[in-house]
C-alpha cells in the first residue's frame, strides 16, 4: 500500500467524517494513511452487511435453510469474520455454533449425530465456527480419534453433505488459510492481551509444532471432500481482506432475490484502498 504523499480533497473528505475522526483517535501513533484505509474498509463492510440483510430476509420469507462452515487453523480469524457478517442480522434468524469437545454420551453416538441436531430450521442461517471437519484435521493430528474413526468419517462425509443439500439446505464451506509465521504472530498477540489470552488452549500450544501434520491432513481434506460441496480457500494473513472475500463469496453463492450485483461485485480491498 503506497503512503499518501499528498492529501487530496477526497482524502480530506474521508478524514473529516465521524468515522475518519474515530479511526484517528483509535491509533496510538497518528497514521493518516491507515485511518483512511480503515474508513474505506468499514464503508465496504457496511455495504456488504446491508446486502446480507436482504439475503437473510429472503431466507426467512421463503423458508430457506443455509449452513455456512468456517474452517481454518487456530487463530486464522474465523470468529472475527463471523462476527462482522452477522453484526446486523436479527439474532432469532441466525445461529452461531462452536461446539466444545463431545461429552461421554456424544462419544458413543454416530459422529454426525450432534451436528444433525444443529442443522437449520426453515428460515434460518447457521454459522459453524469449526464443524464436523474437526474429525478431518484437528482430531487425527492431536490423537483425539482413532485411525479407524478418521477413515469412517472420510468415507461418509461426502454422502452426508449430499443428503444435506438434497434436503434443500444451502451448504457453503470456507477455509481461512494463514502462514506459519502469521499464526505464530497471532498467538503471541493473544497470549500478551489480557482480554484474549483465555482463547489460548492446549491445542493452540501444540499447533506450531504440529504444523506439518495439520498441512498433511488439510490437503487430504481438500482432495477428498469436494465431491458435492466445494471448499472456498481464503488467504487470511490480512484479516480485513479475508472478511471482505468471505462476505462476497457468501453473497454470490446463495441464489437469493433480489440480489444487488453492483454492491457485491468483486473489488479487492487493495484496489479500494488505493482509490
Amino acid at each position: 500500500m503506497k503512503p499518501i504523499s499528498k492529501m487530496t480533497e477526497k482524502h480530506l473528505s474521508i478524514i473529516n467524517t465521524k468515522k475518519g475522526i474515530e479511526a484517528l483517535l483509535r491509533q496510538k501513533n497518528l497514521n493518516i494513511n491507515k485511518a483512511i484505509n480503515n474508513v474505506k474498509y468499514e464503508k465496504r463492510l457496511e455495504k456488504l452487511q446491508e446486502e446480507m440483510l436482504i439475503l437473510q430476509q429472503w431466507v426467512a420469507k421463503n423458508n430457506k435453510k443455509v449452513i455456512i462452515i468456517f474452517e481454518g487453523r487456530d487463530a486464522a480469524g474465523k470468529g472475527g469474520a463471523i462476527r462482522r457478517i452477522i453484526q446486523h442480522l436479527p439474532p432469532r434468524a441466525i445461529r452461531v455454533e462452536a461446539l466444545p469437545k463431545p461429552n461421554e454420551t456424544e462419544m458413543g453416538q454416530w459422529y454426525f449425530q450432534r451436528y444433525i441436531n444443529l442443522l437449520p430450521n426453515n428460515g434460518e442461517i447457521v454459522f459453524f465456527d469449526r464443524s464436523w471437519y474437526n474429525r478431518a484435521v484437528v482430531e487425527p493430528v492431536n490423537g483425539f480419534c482413532s485411525a479407524e474413526d478418521y477413515d469412517i468419517f472420510m468415507s461418509q462425509v461426502n454422502e452426508f453433505e449430499k443428503m444435506i443439500q438434497e434436503s434443500g439446505i444451502h451448504l457453503l464451506k470456507l477455509y481461512f488459510s494463514i502462514t506459519k509465521k502469521e499464526q505464530e504472530r497471532r498467538f503471541k498477540d493473544i497470549v500478551s492481551t489480557p482480554t484474549k489470552k483465555w482463547k489460548y488452549s492446549d491445542v493452540d500450544r501444540r499447533a506450531l509444532t504440529l504444523w506439518d501434520d495439520y498441512t498433511k491432513y488439510k490437503e487430504a481434506m481438500f482432495e477428498k471432500t469436494q465431491v458435492y460441496a466445494p471448499w472456498k480457500v481464503i488467504k487470511a494473513n490480512r484479516k480485513t481482506s479475508a472478511r471482505i472475500v468471505a462476505f462476497e463469496y457468501i453473497l454470490k453463492s446463495i441464489p437469493y432475490i433480489v440480489k444487488n450485483r453492483d454492491r457485491i461485485r468483486h473489488k479487492s480491498l487493495r484496489s479500494i484502498m488505493s482509490e
